[in-house]
């Protein structure tokens, strides 16, 4: 069975501009990489967990900041490895200086018998949404345009 994730988008607006805040996957599988490299918060839903409560949850794991209702609904896209991701938006503040991710471990290099820990997240940044849409990995791109559009623009 597929596994299935849960996310939040923060947005905020800056006179006319909608901006996002967007995270990089930390560890060293993307370390080198960024155009298509760079995600909303989000994480795997325990079995029988409400998706927005899962998505709160991982939000403030993945950055340190909390979330506010309301949120929008913004639907599910799935991802080429057959993944489902649920995804809402709501309006907040970040400095994405103040990151706070939590951490993972895995043996690095490989066959290195090496344990190395790495944040799940190394970076936050906020994007303009024609900017988030070069930078954030396509397949939650759809989420931008959703937003956009339940926001009537």
């Amino acid at each position: 069975m597929a596994k299935a994730s849960a996310g939040l988008l923060m947005f905020r607006r800056r006179g006319a501009a909608l901006e996002v805040l967007l995270v990089h996957l930390g560890g060293p599988f993307w370390s080198k990489k960024d155009a298509g490299a760079w995600f909303i918060p989000k994480g795997e839903l325990e079995p029988g967990e409400d998706a927005l409560a899962a998505a709160r949850r991982e939000f403030h794991e993945e950055t340190g900041f909390e979330s506010s209702p309301p949120f929008l609904p913004l639907g599910e896209v799935r991802q080429p490895g057959g993944k489902r991701v649920t995804a809402f938006a709501f309006q907040g503040e970040g400095d994405p200086t103040a990151l706070r991710s939590n951490q993972f471990v895995i043996e690095w290099p490989p066959k290195s018998d090496s344990m190395r820990e790495f944040p799940e997240v190394d970076r936050a940044a906020w994007f303009a949404v024609p900017a988030a849409h070069a930078a954030i990995h396509p397949a939650e791109a759809e989420f931008l345009a959703r937003l956009q559009h339940a926001l009537g623009g």
